[in-house]
């Protein structure tokens, strides 16, 4: 395993948690945590950086398990004829949208317009709570489909040491099966049928890390809740691979994607410092 383990997270993604967790279980391994803007996440997986918690889209060139989804909410003053209310649909208040979200790209210039009663901002309810904004309030939006936090990796980064920090991210115990001998559902049949066994078998529980599928894919034995075990891959369409094991842009910069569903990464480079 390397001898450190970089990992940056976006504001309002707090990965104090599994850090605790790490730093009981590897204490000989070094966790370093390092905040990073809401933009910085290909140029921060490109450096240092091992892993990144991130907000969804990201790069389809990245591997993506998707954690859980914020709720969407919208910030206004405490005296507003809207806080009276459970939740609040935009379609029916007669309000000024300053930021219609899901992520303003200035939260805090975004705030400041609240406050000054120009209007109000729908943002995730982590963002809101870290601006720690006195004088406003916040409330669901009805009917919005939230933003997604993933952990986000490269495939050149991925080393046992990330792998296991994968584990701890979806609940996986110290004791669990880890180091046995794991595949896709389709090498554990064939190996049946090499040995005579008459039916697929099915996949074990991993841990208990909460999860969702991201849209318009599924991680099967990946973040969500009692994953069955396995490796899983769900790319964006179209996502090719190169001969380098990057998707080739035609020389542009990388496509926002949703990120390569993965349930086990390869081993890499990255970190082998």
């Amino acid at each position: 395993m390397t001898a450190a383990l970089t990992i940056a997270f976006v504001p309002g993604v707090s990965p104090a948690k599994w850090a605790r967790v790490w730093r009981d279980r590897h204490p000989s391994i070094e966790l370093r945590l390092r905040p990073i803007g809401p933009d910085d996440v290909d140029d921060t997986l490109a450096g240092e950086v091992d892993m990144v918690f991130a907000r969804m889209p990201v790069s389809d060139q990245h591997n993506a398990i998707p954690l859980w989804t914020e709720t969407a909410v919208v910030a206004m003053p405490k005296d507003s004829p809207l806080a009276d209310l459970a939740e609040v649909d935009l379609a029916d208040a007669e309000v000024h949208v300053v930021d219609a979200g899901p992520v303003p790209a200035d939260i805090a210039a975004a705030l400041d317009l609240v406050e000054a009663n120009v209007g109000v901002v729908v943002l995730p309810q982590s963002l809101f709570r870290a601006a720690s904004r006195k004088d406003l309030v916040a409330r669901p939006l009805f009917g919005a489909p939230g933003t997604q936090v993933a952990l986000v990796w490269r495939d050149e980064d991925a080393t046992e040491t990330t792998e296991e920090f994968i584990g701890v991210v979806r609940g996986r115990t110290a004791n669990s099966s880890r180091n046995q001998p794991t595949g896709t559902d389709r090498d554990v049949e064939e190996a049946l049928r090499a040995a005579g066994g008459g039916s697929k078998a099915g996949g074990g529980s991993d841990g208990s890390g909460k999860g969702a599928a991201g849209k318009g894919g599924s991680a099967k034995g990946g973040a969500g809740a009692g994953g069955a075990g396995g490796k899983a891959k769900a790319k964006s369409p179209g996502s090719g691979k190169s001969g380098s094991g990057k998707k080739s842009n035609t020389g542009k910069g990388p496509t926002p994607g949703r990120g390569k569903m993965r349930g086990k990464p390869s081993r890499g480079s990255k970190g082998n410092r």
